[in-house]
């Protein structure tokens, strides 16, 4: 194990979309839900050298002064390799020159930006309360402080939404200049405040339409394609993400966090009293070897350099071509053979499920 993810479950608001582990933020049940978070890491950090920490939520950014604090004081029991990514999510409006000041002097050194969108109407829509004059303060304000490793988020594909107004969302994030741009399909979850409204998600030709836009416009500007939904300036691809994607182990600590250590696949309890009590785990799925395959095809080949054929061989012990109809998906041409990676083709990265499903 070398990456562990930490979730924060608390947020000033609760966003229309989000369906993570969330509750509105109070200082007390946070300060008692870091305490629960320090006993469990504790009792299940193995002290290995780690290289790439995560802290989401939720929203971290929302912890007062004293919370953070606290937070921080518990990760500083996490052992840090030389060369890490620490990698903390904020929101706009928590972005203040206090905030910036602790991240710094614990050791982040990427700080991932919930911007979702520069449009007024939008971002009302969403549950937001920035708008585009905070966003370019507070990208401004964070490089001031040396932070050069700085992704945003984008939402698309929202009701309503237009060509024009995603293009200028678009043009407005790449004004921004950081190095990292994540963009996400507006999916209507359960349980959400759009699903209990009835909204509608849109036309699905639109939605390729508008894929296709963001993925010409970031590569034109220099933006490496290098997973669905990231693009990244060469170097500063998450490699914390990276690690899920290529099916490798990590921690999963907090309320709701998935984790996969030795070869089992766990998820923590989303019920804060549990937590608390000290009750972690929701449940734990021992993987057989074909599942560990299929996760790694399932993961893998969301990465556009797609999977090395050699170490996926190695690691299972098993051929790649005999265990899933390889040879048949690339007779179709839904996937290409580079080297020794097989991948989707970029032109097909849209039906990825569809591909998965055929290969599996």
């Amino acid at each position: 194990m070398k990456s562990i993810y930490i979730h924060i479950p608390f947020c000033k608001k609760i966003c229309t979309y989000c369906d993570f582990c969330k509750f509105i933020y109070n200082d007390e049940w946070a300060s008692k839900y870091l305490n629960a978070l320090e006993e469990e890491i504790k009792t299940h950090y193995e002290n290995n050298l780690i290289d790439t920490l995560y802290i989401g939520g939720g929203t971290p950014s929302a912890l007062s002064k004293t919370n953070l604090e606290k937070l921080f004081s518990i990760i500083k029991t996490i052992k840090l390799e030389e060369k890490y990514e620490f990698t903390f999510e904020c929101n706009i409006d928590d972005i203040s020159k206090e905030l910036l000041e602790i991240l710094k002097q614990n050791k982040v050194n990427r700080i991932s930006v919930g911007v979702q969108s520069f449009n007024k109407k939008k971002l009302h829509f969403l549950g937001r309360n920035h708008n585009k004059k905070q966003i370019k303060e507070k990208i401004k304000l964070i490089k001031s402080y040396g932070f050069e490793n700085i992704n945003v988020d984008l939402i698309y594909a929202l009701p309503g939404e237009t060509l024009f107004s995603l293009k200028k969302d678009i043009s407005n994030l790449l004004k921004l200049e950081v190095p990292h741009i994540s963009t996400y399909s507006l999916i209507i979850e359960p349980g959400t405040k759009l699903k209990i409204d009835k909204v509608k998600p849109i036309d699905e030709e639109l939605d390729y339409k508008m894929y296709k836009t963001i993925c010409n416009k970031l590569s034109k500007k220099g933006y490496k394609h290098y997973e669905v939904s990231n693009f990244a300036k060469p170097g500063y691809e998450s490699k914390h993400n990276l690690r899920y994607w290529e099916n490798e182990e990590y921690y999963g600590f907090g309320l709701g966090a998935h984790g996969y250590i030795n070869g089992v696949r766990y998820e923590n309890t989303r019920n804060l009293n549990k937590y608390l009590e000290k009750n972690y785990k929701l449940n734990e799925l021992f993987l057989s070897n074909k599942e560990n395959m299929e996760n790694e095809i399932i993961l893998g080949l969301r990465k556009l350099d797609g999977i090395n054929i050699k170490n996926f061989n190695q690691k299972y012990k098993k051929d790649i071509y005999q265990v899933f109809k390889i040879q048949e998906a690339l007779d179709k041409k839904i996937l290409i053979l580079d080297k020794d990676n097989i991948k989707v083709p970029e032109n097909k990265i849209y039906i990825l499920n569809e591909i998965i499903n055929f290969i599996i």
